[in-house]
């Protein structure tokens, strides 16, 4: 298994092929040139955790093989950034860790990260400046769904609890911006369209941590098994989810973020190519900053759920402000 200290040498390397940039490799090295043929980046492949293109691009059997060889996924995503392939090094063979999963029949797991990521979303509103009462009630009430979360005695009054909190948490974090309220892949208005783009980095990060442990990523302990739904990640992402949040308010405060950035179809803002790689930036080092809790998370996770330890010694993410 990869240790704490290997991961932090570790880097997630970005290739915006709709920019003309290419990826080759010689001795080991991955190296990332432009269309003018200058070097971009290069690095050894034992330094890569996962290679994400955006655009077009070729894949040769020689990236598939030192992706195997080195141990890192590689993801394809379309030029608004929308995920639609993956080359996993997965870790399949985990078969005592796939059967505690299957196993598994509990709500303890499914409170605890419910508990965590209210917690959090409280904590971000406890730290808007000039609250007003409204926000000061709601973060009262979340703090009460939080407590009712660890008590909560079935899926449905859990999935309850979560969905009023999100709803009150929403109304207030982002009521200072043009927003109408949080609506997954609508596309609405910008800040919708940011969160999903944000959300699936965030997606894409943790499903490379929990390949690490040879997870089988469609058993989840909260989200319920759906046909192709990696519910374990969708699961593990929520106490995370807040940092994307935080980061888009900040972005919008510091004008990274403009309505001219995205182009409108149809009632539906989309990310203007050019701008992909922007965005990206800022998104990714908001996740980037929180990469070691990240991976610490996924391997206490690991060692709790393998060893049937108590909630009590589950791993807990802490937004900081």
């Amino acid at each position: 298994m990869l240790s704490l200290p290997d991961f932090r040498e570790k880097n997630i390397v970005i290739c915006f092929a709709a920019e003309g940039q290419k990826v080759s490799f010689k001795n080991d090295n991955l190296i990332i040139k432009d269309e003018e043929e200058n070097t971009v980046l290069q690095t050894t492949c034992h330094k890569i955790f996962s290679l994400w293109i955006a655009g077009n691009i070729t894949i040769t059997s020689g990236i598939l093989e030192r992706s195997k060889k080195f141990g890192f996924s590689i993801y394809m995503l379309s030029h608004n950034c929308r995920p639609y392939g993956l080359w996993s090094s997965a870790t399949e063979g985990n078969f005592l860790l796939r059967r505690k999963q299957y196993d598994y029949k509990e709500l303890n797991i499914a409170r605890h990260l419910v508990n965590n990521k209210i917690i959090n979303q409280t904590e971000l509103l406890k730290g808007i400046r000039g609250k007003s009462q409204g926000a000061k009630d709601a973060i009262d009430k979340m703090t009460e769904y939080a407590r009712q979360a660890e008590t909560a005695v079935d899926l449905q009054m859990l999935l309850g609890l979560e969905g009023v909190a999100s709803r009150l948490y929403f109304s207030h974090w982002f009521d200072d911006m043009e927003w109408k309220g949080r609506r997954p892949r609508t596309k609405i208005d910008i800040i919708n369209t940011t969160l999903d783009i944000g959300y699936t980095y965030l997606f894409n990060i943790t499903e490379c941590m929990l390949n690490l442990y040879g997870f089988d990523l469609y058993q989840g302990v909260y989200h319920r098994s759906f046909y192709q739904r990696k519910s374990l990640v969708c699961d593990i992402v929520e106490p995370f989810r807040c940092v994307i949040d935080k980061q888009i308010k900040r972005a919008y405060g510091l004008k990274q973020m403009q309505k001219d950035d995205f182009r409108e179809q149809k009632g539906q803002y989309f990310l203007k190519i050019e701008k992909n790689k922007d965005y990206t930036r800022w998104l990714i080092q908001s996740l980037l900053e929180h990469k070691e809790d990240m991976f610490s998370y996924v391997q206490e996770y690991y060692r709790c759920f393998m060893r049937r330890k108590p909630i009590e010694h589950y791993p807990v993410f802490k937004i900081k402000e």
